[in-house]
């Protein structure tokens, strides 16, 4: 095994400084980088509007204002933007759930005619940029095609485009394809419909995978800006991110942070709590055995 330093240079004295000073300095570098932007966005919001201002900046606020997010709460109605998000990210969870999960069973189990081609098309809209495809998901939501019906301030309009992900169906499909194909033949032999396997066996195995797809819809619907800002045009319908942008001009510098930081707290605790569910899940079904 050929590596960039020895194993027996490891196990000398200098060689167990070095490396552990080394990993130190990496770990605590890559970890400040991404922590540190939190930090200063909570901070910030506790510094007044006139220390925010000054050059140089503060690093530590010199009074602690905890009262400044309940401003925030109030003046910019978090709350009525926060319900009004976790309707959006919740109804586009089960949306993608129904959608994505039968896809990919039916891409991986079932296997229909010109399903590989299917899968292609699907993939290839991930190298579509989203910006091309914003203005034909506008029209479509605005006319729906034979149904005509205008989807603009409904939370359909979030709904329906977040319910088709490309990438979704893939990383299913992948963890369906690991499946033993014996478990679901079993099952067809006592008499079990496809649907009945699908909630009965596949969906029971798929547990980590489909909780990976659920925080990964749930995050991109909440942190979504563009596509909110131009169906939801409502002030009472909008978004948290939209919400706070649109009122960002009225308010003190320090109460939209505080506002920022109060809308970042649900994905921020999302990902703390299920990091190792997201890892495990995207590693899931990689090898077949």
């Amino acid at each position: 095994m050929r590596t960039l330093v020895s194993p027996l240079t490891l196990r000398t004295p200098r060689g167990r400084i070095v490396y552990w000073t080394v990993l130190t300095l990496t770990v605590t570098g890559f970890t400040g980088a991404f922590v540190f932007p939190l930090y200063w966005m909570v901070t910030g919001a506790l510094k007044s509007p006139d220390e925010l201002a000054q050059i140089p900046p503060s690093f530590f606020p010199k009074t602690l204002d905890v009262q400044v997010y309940a401003d925030a709460w109030e003046q910019l109605q978090l709350g009525v933007f926060l319900k009004n998000t976790v309707l959006y990210a919740g109804g586009a969870w089960l949306f993608t759930l129904a959608v994505d999960v039968t896809a990919a069973y039916a891409l991986s189990k079932l296997r229909p005619v010109l399903g590989k081609l299917v899968l292609g098309a699907m993939l290839a809209t991930l190298m579509i940029p989203p910006m091309v495809l914003l203005l034909p998901m506008y029209l479509v939501a605005k006319d729906v095609p034979v149904l005509h019906l205008d989807l603009l301030n409904s939370p359909w309009a979030i709904w329906l485009p977040a319910a088709a992900n490309g990438f979704f169906v893939f990383l299913l499909k992948r963890f369906f394809d690991s499946i033993p194909k014996e478990l679901l033949e079993a099952a067809e032999i006592d008499g079990a419909s496809a649907f009945r396997i699908l909630w009965s066996i596949v969906l029971p195995i798929s547990r980590p995978i489909i909780g990976v797809v659920s925080i990964l819809s749930v995050v991109t619907v909440w942190k979504d800006f563009v596509w909110p800002l131009l169906v939801l045009p409502e002030t009472e319908k909008m978004s948290i991110s939209v919400g706070i942008a649109s009122l960002s001009a009225q308010m003190p510098q320090n109460v939209l942070i505080a506002s920022l930081v109060i809308a970042s707290l649900p994905t921020i605790l999302v990902f703390f709590i299920f990091q190792k569910n997201i890892m495990s899940g995207l590693t899931a079904g990689s090898l077949k055995g």
